[in-house]
């Protein structure tokens, strides 16, 4: 990390990184990645049970990962442009329509970019079904949705929104209840309703199947998008391959980022063959989304993360990893509710959840909050039992320290 040394009125030097002040980093430095640890420049290892907001699914050094970066490098591509064709995106694109509902697929750098996109061509399309009047974009209470203007308007956090009003226009903010969604969601006006079935930043809210159910019968009928944001539940988080499997209903655009590309910048777009048709050279544009480097790893990880045997270990580790939460909330009495699936858990705590996270720090474990009272758990999806038990007896010590 670059750094610039400022005198000061006492004539100590105080270090000031150069990098602009956006997030509040932790005071190690990590170096070094195995497995599911990080070792920062002590030589202290870490239990990661963050994976990097969710990122890194096939944890640290994976061998299958480093032989697809090397021959994607060898090839000499790392770079061409949309302008020209190229295998590796044109391939991954084959497979994620092969896996999942979509008909086609859009490459970009990121889930915010992949859910601002996917919020344009919702207008698109909706200006084919319906009249110009049919923009309305709307979100749920608790969503997080991204930091650029129409996704950050599309996020229910109001300390980040603040700062930039306006932001984008026509987008709202409903309550997680059927009766007032029925009455906002205006066959007339409305584009889109975005969904997280997970809601990670907001709290590790899973959304009631019913629910989902329920709001695919009213979207459907009224001929308004149903976008489903698995940028941080999707790509085996909760034992399926997508969330929207586990839940039995099918969105028209699917928005992915974090894990695809096992640590490189790519997010994704899926959507329905009714809603490709509508978009045409020019709609929507990106420099480097898909490009061969990013998108050759990407189809390797989405084969991994594809693996029957991957997934089930998901699903029984999550489900034993949940039984321990419960069973350390009941014992310790600090916790106030657990919530999850699969290997992605967020526990209600008593104490501002970042006191918490910093304990974990002195113990050797990375977790995450998810809100102020929140701790969220986001393993490695390659993790095993040991490292997870190891892991929970972590937990249950900060939690009661």
């Amino acid at each position: 990390m670059t750094a610039v040394t400022l005198p000061v009125e006492d004539e100590t030097a105080l270090e000031v990184s150069a990098l602009l002040p956006t997030y509040k980093r932790a005071p190690m430095e990590f170096v070094r990645g195995q497995g599911v640890e990080l070792i920062d420049s002590d030589g202290k290892r870490y239990l990661d049970f963050a994976s990097g907001i969710a990122v890194n699914a096939l944890g640290y050094g994976d061998a299958g990962v480093a032989a697809a970066i090397n021959e994607a490098l060898s090839t000499g591509l790392i770079h061409t442009s949309n302008l020209y064709r190229t295998g590796a995106g044109e391939q991954l694109a084959t497979k994620l329509v092969e896996r999942s509902f979509a008909s086609k697929v859009f490459f970009c750098n990121s889930g915010a970019e992949a859910n601002e996109g996917a919020f344009k061509f919702a207008r698109r399309w909706a200006r084919h079904v319906g009249s110009d009047a049919k923009v309305e974009l709307i979100a749920l209470r608790g969503s997080f949705h991204g930091r650029l203007f129409a996704s950050l308007a599309a996020t229910d956090r109001p300390s980040y929104r603040a700062p930039f009003r306006p932001l984008a226009g026509a987008v709202s903010i409903c309550e997680r209840d059927l009766n007032e969604l029925d009455s906002a969601l205006d066959e007339e006006t409305v584009a889109a309703i975005i969904v997280e079935p997970i809601q990670g930043e907001g709290g590790v809210r899973v959304i009631d199947t019913d629910f989902l159910r329920r709001l695919r019968e009213i979207t459907a009928k009224r001929q308004i998008a149903l976008i489903f944001d698995e940028i941080q539940c999707g790509l085996g988080r909760t034992g399926y391959l997508f969330a929207y499997e586990n839940a039995g209903v099918t969105p028209d655009m699917l928005t992915l980022a974090k894990p695809l590309a096992g640590g490189l910048p790519m997010g994704a777009v899926l959507v329905t063959e009714e809603i490709g048709a509508t978009i045409q050279p020019g709609d929507h544009g990106t420099t480097f989304g898909g490009g061969p480097l990013v998108a050759a790893v990407a189809g390797h990880v989405l084969d991994r993360l594809s693996e029957p045997g991957l997934l089930e270990a998901v699903r029984k580790n999550g489900a034993w990893l949940g039984e321990q939460l419960e069973t350390i909330a009941r014992r310790s009495g600090k916790v106030r509710a657990v919530r999850g699936t699969g290997l992605i858990w967020g526990l209600d705590v008593v104490e501002p959840a970042n006191d918490i996270v910093k304990r974990g720090w002195d113990e050797g474990l990375l977790a995450l909050t998810a809100g102020d009272h929140t701790l969220r758990i986001l393993p490695p999806l390659v993790i095993d039992k040991t490292d997870l038990a190891r892991g929970v007896a972590i937990l249950e010590k900060i939690l009661t320290s």
